[in-house]
């Protein structure tokens, strides 16, 4: 499957070819009651994963033992926290999460659609 769901025309196993490329504004997925979570590619040892937030919304702080987050803002504006820092973010930001450090959205100020990136520490 490409980018979360099945491929244009059918199965894999047939004539249709995948979808390899594709942009956010295709994917991106809205919810009132709160945030939206869509799974691009998830596989055992990486995750990559689209989060839509409308105005107000908002991710509760959380953290990941032994895996670092990635977040690339593609459009809107977000309070993000990291540890103690706290920082509006907007597009074209990158905010890195290391491994067990709490993060989150504390709100979304504007419609927000950001990529998000959790993978394990890299080979030694």
């Amino acid at each position: 499957m490409a980018w979360g769901r099945s491929p244009v025309g059918g199965s894999l196993g047939g004539s249709a070819m995948p979808e390899y490329f594709t942009t956010p504004a295709l994917l991106a997925t809205f919810r009132s009651d709160k945030g939206a979570k869509l799974d691009l590619a998830r596989g055992a040892t990486m995750l990559v994963g689209l989060n839509c937030f409308e105005p107000g919304q908002s991710q509760g702080v959380h953290s990941h033992g032994r895996a670092d987050k990635f977040y690339f803002i593609i459009s809107g504006n977000a309070r993000m926290s990291v540890g103690d820092a706290v920082q509006d973010a907007g597009p074209g930001t990158m905010v890195w999460a290391p491994a067990g450090v709490p993060h989150g959205v504390e709100r979304a100020h504007v419609r927000t659609v950001m990529l998000v990136g959790i993978a394990p520490p890299p080979p030694a």
